[in-house]
């Protein structure tokens, strides 16, 4: 199993160049940036995980090019966003950030991508939350038009061009990693028509995990494909729960970072740290 380190990296937590080399002198085989592009001051949506909203959801930063920074000082470490939030996101300009991302850490991004749960964040994008699931599915399978085609279009309902030329194309073939979000009654539809890995967040059963899995592998197979990884983000830091991911058929958990003071970053990272190496002792 693979262990990597996810978090809302914000403006007054730790920096991303820092964050990107302790996880990498610790082992960590990978590295998640969260993603809101704003937070409107309306709190029609509730918070998914109850409660009040916690500051950092206002305070993100850009996930690539934080990303950039990592990428910069690491050399093994893969990287992610957990997740981009593809519906607030014009596909031709995310399809060129994810490319160049992917150049410069000389093809180690993994894109992340789920349709977000703030209603007013999304409308204040122009996108209907009604539609978000058709408009993600379009924006994706029209990036990965132009990641692996010399001339690319696409015709959907919501997205829409003629041929264009756009470089550089992704170092990894076809495209980086599409890694699908979400622990909803169809994200499995989404994952086996255009994702490559299920990334679901917020799990607190392995076991009811595990049978979702299973569907997933075995509807996988219905349609030709081999086995889909999962990962999944937010992992309980927990060896005994690790390791009954790890039994429901998990390959990659990421555990999450709370956002504060440098100092207290790099302590949870310490933290998570002695956990891996528990894990990988059995």
């Amino acid at each position: 199993m693979e262990l990597g380190l996810g978090m809302l990296l914000t403006d007054y937590s730790i920096d991303p160049a820092r964050f990107g080399r302790l996880a990498e002198e610790h082992g960590f085989e990978s590295l998640f940036f969260a993603e809101h592009t704003h937070i409107p001051t309306s709190r029609e949506t509730p918070y998914s995980g109850g409660g009040e909203l916690p500051p950092e959801y206002s305070h993100t930063v850009d996930p690539f090019v934080a990303l950039a920074a990592a990428a910069a000082v690491t050399e093994r470490l893969k990287l992610g966003t957990g997740v981009c939030l593809v519906i607030e996101r014009d596909p031709i300009v995310t399809a060129k950030e994810v490319a160049t991302l992917d150049q410069v850490s000389g093809g180690r991004f993994l894109f992340g991508v789920g349709a977000g749960w703030n209603r007013e964040e999304m409308r204040n994008h122009g996108t209907d939350p009604g539609r978000r699931f058709s408009i993600m599915r379009e924006r994706i399978e029209a990036m990965k038009a132009i990641w692996t085609q010399d001339e690319a279009d696409y015709h959907g309902r919501h997205v829409d061009f003629d041929p264009i030329w756009s470089w550089p194309k992704p170092v990894q073939k076809p495209h980086p990693p599409v890694l699908v979000g979400g622990i909803g009654e169809k994200v499995l539809d989404r994952v086996l028509r255009y994702g490559d890995e299920w990334f679901p967040n917020r799990v607190t059963d392995p076991e009811q995990l595990g049978e979702r899995i299973a569907e997933l592998q075995r509807r996988a197979e219905e349609v030709g494909r081999g086995r889909i990884p999962v990962g999944v983000f937010g992992a309980k830091p927990e060896a005994q729960f690790v390791e009954s991911l790890r039994t429901a058929g998990v390959s990659r958990c990421v555990f999450y970072t709370r956002p504060a003071e440098p100092g207290e970053v790099e302590r949870q990272i310490e933290e998570r740290a002695r956990l891996a190496a528990e894990v990988r002792r059995g």
